[in-house]
């Protein structure tokens, strides 16, 4: 391929540093996409980069099998070579973690840029020619001018003559349908102060998605507009949440007051979904960024207004927990706790920030046994979450089970904390037959026949509405009264 006749580079060959969540499924997706490209990924965890390499990719995403082993050996390659990476590339993208600090100056709310400062120190070892540089992380406001700092420090030191064009373009992927966001975006997102550089990415995702969904802004708009888009979205799940609480004191239905919500064009009908809780990798730790940007500006007020929004989510975690403690004439000491579920949300095996962390942390503080199944996560990813968060854990109480069947027998209660749609299949007569009576049923994601579970014989507790049986009983007394139940004429 010819020079771009502007920056004076050929612009076929991208290197990904990063082989995460973002990073593989979108490179993925690009060489699926530009067979005439070139895309390598690079990383220094061997373990990973013999996953992707294998059959055994290390991160579960319909759709993601697929179109690894139609590109891998082709046009996609997976190394730990960093070094040769970031010299054969002519584009460079920077996909690595940037969590939460957790110590120091904005300890629990301000990034942790540590890994991506590093990719900068690389990309400076490393690079032998001038290269456009892609924030693909999910970055604070100014992280680009943090990385072209760090380039151009290092150019100045080493005297050579290379030129950086650093671009933001954040990626908006939802973990569980991630392949299909990629193949038909709602937008992309280029952010960037040389139209140039920025015309070179715009070329790349032109190949697939139609030039009026490619959105350019400058580096600052870009950067932010990823933290508000999260923000956004949870301030939804905690909005909703909130309401559920009020429709178990008041006798609604949450599902119908969220279909009715949602029937507004203004408002729309995605995430009112009540549940246990929002998790994963982005949506708390970007609006505690948030939160800390905006207390860096001194707006104490509007970051408080921020930090509500993941304080209302914890508070449904910690009402949602107790009520389960409570319903088990409050105690589960000793007692066996069947939980259905352990990834932040269905399609996916990520336990970054699930709600099952704490729920079965408050469980086992209060002596239950808890037995996890969960189709696509290893009790050492678990693990591992609870160490992240300086939360220990008693082995004896913490089992993952083979099967749903296994983790119910001689179980007090089932706990749905995660939507796998498998798990609406089940024969929960069945269950309830091994069980400990009376039997209960918790449904953390709102997605089960809890009329039909009450009919079994479970005692189940839902989100954002009153028992069934205790509805039906309040029915029976009414019209023993001589009355007529609300609804009636």
């Amino acid at each position: 391929m010819a020079e771009h006749p502007k920056l004076g580079i050929r612009t076929n060959r991208i290197c990904c540093i990063g082989a995460g969540y973002v990073g593989g499924p979108t490179m993925a997706t690009i060489a699926l996409k530009c067979p005439h490209l070139q895309v390598d990924i690079v990383d220094m965890n061997e373990e990973r980069i013999s996953r992707w390499n294998s059959d055994d990719l290390p991160i579960y995403e319909p759709g993601l099998g697929e179109v690894v082993k139609a590109c891998r050996g082709k046009n996609l390659f997976f190394s730990t070579d960093v070094k040769k990476g970031v010299e054969e590339a002519d584009i460079i993208f920077a996909s690595v973690n940037t969590p939460t600090k957790t110590q120091g100056v904005g300890k629990g709310r301000a990034a942790d840029l540590r890994f991506i400062e590093s990719v900068g120190r690389t990309i400076a070892q490393f690079a032998n020619r001038s290269k456009i540089v892609i924030e693909k992380s999910t970055v604070p406001i100014k992280t680009a001018e943090a990385i072209a700092r760090v380039l151009s420090a290092n150019e100045a030191a080493s005297g050579s003559r290379k030129n950086f064009w650093i671009l933001s373009n954040p990626e908006f992927l939802a973990e569980g349908t991630a392949m299909a966001d990629l193949d038909q975006p709602d937008r992309v997102l280029i952010g960037g102060q040389d139209q140039d550089a920025i015309g070179v990415l715009v070329d790349i995702y032109a190949n697939w998605v139609p030039r009026e969904r490619i959105l350019c802004t400058n580096l600052w708009s870009s950067e932010l507009s990823k933290l508000v888009a999260n923000a956004f979205l949870a301030q939804r799940v905690s909005s909703i949440n909130s309401i559920s609480r009020l429709c178990e004191r008041t006798g609604a239905d949450v599902k119908e007051v969220s279909r009715a919500v949602g029937a507004d064009t203004r408002i729309g009908p995605k995430f009112l979904n009540a549940s246990v809780g929002f998790g994963g990798s982005c949506f708390q730790k970007d609006i505690l960024n948030l939160v800390y940007i905006c207390q860096q500006f001194g707006l104490e007020e509007e970051g408080a207004y921020w930090q509500q929004v993941v304080d209302m989510n914890d508070h449904q975690k910690v009402t949602f927990t107790s009520k389960i403690i409570q319903a088990l004439f409050n105690t589960v000491t000793k007692k066996k706790i069947a939980v259905f579920g352990f990834a932040f949300k269905k399609d996916t095996g990520d336990v970054r920030e699930t709600p099952a962390l704490l729920v079965c942390d408050m469980l086992m503080k209060d002596g239950a046994i808890v037995h996890v199944y969960d189709p696509k996560v290893a009790i050492e990813d678990a693990l591992q979450e609870f160490k992240y968060h300086d939360l220990e854990v008693n082995q004896s109480q913490f089992i993952f089970s083979t099967s749903a069947e296994e983790a119910c027998d001689g179980a007090h209660a089932i706990v749905v904390l995660t939507e796998w749609d498998e798990f609406k299949k089940y024969d929960y007569q069945k269950f309830y037959s091994k069980m400990m009576k009376p039997a209960f049923l918790f449904d953390g994601r709102n997605m089960l026949d809890h009329a039909g579970l009450e009919k079994i014989g479970f005692e189940v507790h839902a989100l954002g509405k009153a028992r069934v049986a205790t509805e039906h009983h309040h029915q029976d007394f009414v019209m023993r009264a001589g009355s007529k139940p609300l609804g009636t004429s």
